[in-house]
């Protein structure tokens, strides 16, 4: 992780790790009805979100407080059974392999005299969770972190013989029946007599996490030829979600199941704004002046090779950016086209840069300029009225850094993700009234989120670090966050199933970690 610093407004550090006043209590003699429902048996179907996954990392404390297990709580006041699930060792959060560490330790936030250092650091220690050591047993929580949806039919995926070759996960290799079973079978092997489904996310996120550098899968209709960072294609999640809520539904009194939120709305793509590029006056007028050079010397050159100097200026001038004191928006590097020979422009305003980008490049031209003293020499030449040589020339225009696709998300990445995330969402909200589930708009509650949702005695945002929702890799949410959706969820069952189940108190769960015991 990068740094972040320059781009973070904080509040005092004490204030991070408070706990505001608890919401009212459940009455202590209250009786509650499950309603329809029998939740004697619930099995809960998912990836990372449903783990509890939180920090980058699964560990101990963040899977006690996963939705799943809230929910189970309160379930237990109606005739709910034990839940039990697959812990890791300890609360690093690394997976080993055969000894050797194939997952990363969870993240922190640590402290140097009482204020906040960030970038948030992996807490040091050796990780205990060896997933050659097999879990006996069956789980009710059968999430498993990096799952897409058509892994949770996938024979093989909790392979141990798999996990080095890529072909299998990790996670459900510490607990899966088999080396040929499937997420789905053990699930289902259970007999829940009550399920929940968040799956889909993945389906989407390992492209826009990695800047958009997979592939779009639309239109093919053959999984096994995709890649970790593509994104399914829709016909395909169709296929598989419903055969996921045919066997789910075969024999439950009931399910809940969730929505694919926007990414726009988690903070992994909203903390470093992409007009961050803050000049001042003289610096602007420099820096427009360089795309002046940039644009003149390319259609220059475009004239010697015998296009039509009108059409040259034309062509050219998309290069000659300007500039103004304050905040700009970066440049970014682009597909080169005919329209866009060079292969770069400045950011569209609803554009996003990742939060793992290099800071402190920013701040040395990633995103605008990188000049050298050669360079320098080249557009001194030029205000002066001389005519540069070829190689001259190229200095200039190789001096344009712009952002590398890996570290951003341009407009038809995001075009991309829509497409597939609303056809996904219509999958499952069909299927969830077509099946008589309760419904969970996810995509909502995070839209709610991010202007702030009230409860007795603080507010929870999306606000990196300082937001409480979500946790430190600025994707997965915080215990806070994973009981919003806990009560989300009990809202829709009792709407749907004519249940009365009590929400859960916001205020009893934590946000963040602080630990200065970090590498």
């Amino acid at each position: 992780m990068k740094n972040y610093i320059k781009f973070l407004p904080f509040l005092a550090f004490g204030l991070m790790a408070c706990e505001p006043e608890l919401d009212q209590a459940i009455e202590e003699n209250e009786v509650y009805t499950a309603g329809e429902a029998d939740f004697s048996n619930y099995v809960a179907l998912g990836n990372s979100l449903t783990a509890g996954y939180a920090d980058r990392a699964l560990y101990i404390q963040g899977q006690e407080n996963s939705y799943p297990n809230i929910l189970s709580g309160q379930f237990a006041l109606v005739g709910g059974g034990e839940f039990t699930q697959p812990l890791m060792a300890d609360n690093l959060g690394g997976l080993t392999l055969n000894g050797n560490q194939i997952a990363e330790n969870r993240l922190v936030l640590s402290s140097n005299a009482g204020e906040p250092v960030i970038p948030p650091l992996p807490i040091t220690g050796e990780p205990q969770t060896e997933i050659t050591t097999k879990l006996s047993g069956s789980f009710n929580n059968m999430g498993v972190p990096g799952a897409k949806s058509y892994h949770l039919l996938a024979p093989g995926y909790g392979s141990l013989a798999g996990v080095a070759t890529g072909q299998a996960n990790p996670y459900f290799a510490r607990f899966s029946s088999s080396e040929n079973a499937t997420v789905i079978e053990d699930a289902l092997a259970q007999s829940p007599s009550f399920f929940s489904l968040w799956i889909g996310n993945n389906d989407i996120l390992g492209y826009a996490t990695s800047g958009g550098t997979g592939v779009d899968q639309t239109g093919n209709f053959d999984a096994s030829t995709y890649a970790s960072n593509d994104i399914t294609d829709p016909n395909v999640f169709a296929g598989v979600y419903s055969q996921l809520i045919e066997g789910l539904t075969a024999s439950a009194s009931g399910g809940v199941v969730y929505n694919i939120p926007n990414i726009t709305d988690i903070p992994f793509f909203t903390t470093v704004p992409n007009n961050a590029l803050v000049l001042d006056a003289q610096t602007a007028v420099n820096l427009t002046g360089f795309f002046q050079a940039v644009a003149g010397i390319f259609t220059q050159g475009l004239i010697q090779q015998g296009i039509p100097p009108a059409q040259a200026q034309a062509l050219a001038a998309q290069y000659a950016i300007t500039f103004s004191e304050g905040p700009n928006r970066f440049i970014i590097d682009v597909p080169v086209t005919p329209s866009n020979p060079l292969g770069f422009r400045q950011m569209q305003p609803e554009e996003l840069l990742l939060l793992t980008i290099d800071q402190g490049a920013l701040a040395q031209g990633y995103g605008s300029v990188a000049l050298s003293p050669e360079v320098m020499q080249v557009l001194g030449l030029l205000q002066q009225g001389g005519t540069p040589t070829q190689e001259q020339a190229a200095l200039v225009l190789d001096a344009v850094n712009g952002i590398d696709d890996k570290d951003a998300l341009d407009a038809s990445e995001l075009q991309a993700i829509s497409t597939a995330r609303t056809s996904y969402n219509a999958t499952i909200q069909g299927l969830a009234q077509a099946n008589g589930l309760a419904f969970v708009d996810a995509n909502g509650l995070l839209q709610d989120v991010g202007q702030g949702v009230s409860f007795p005695g603080g507010t929870i945002t999306s606000s990196f670090v300082t937001g409480g929702g979500f946790s430190l890799d600025g994707v997965h949410l915080t215990p806070r966050g994973y009981a919003l959706v806990a009560n989300e969820t009990l809202r829709a069952i009792n709407l749907t199933y004519g249940s009365d189940l009590p929400e859960v108190q916001l205020g009893t769960y934590g946000t963040i970690y602080l630990s200065d015991n970090v590498n």
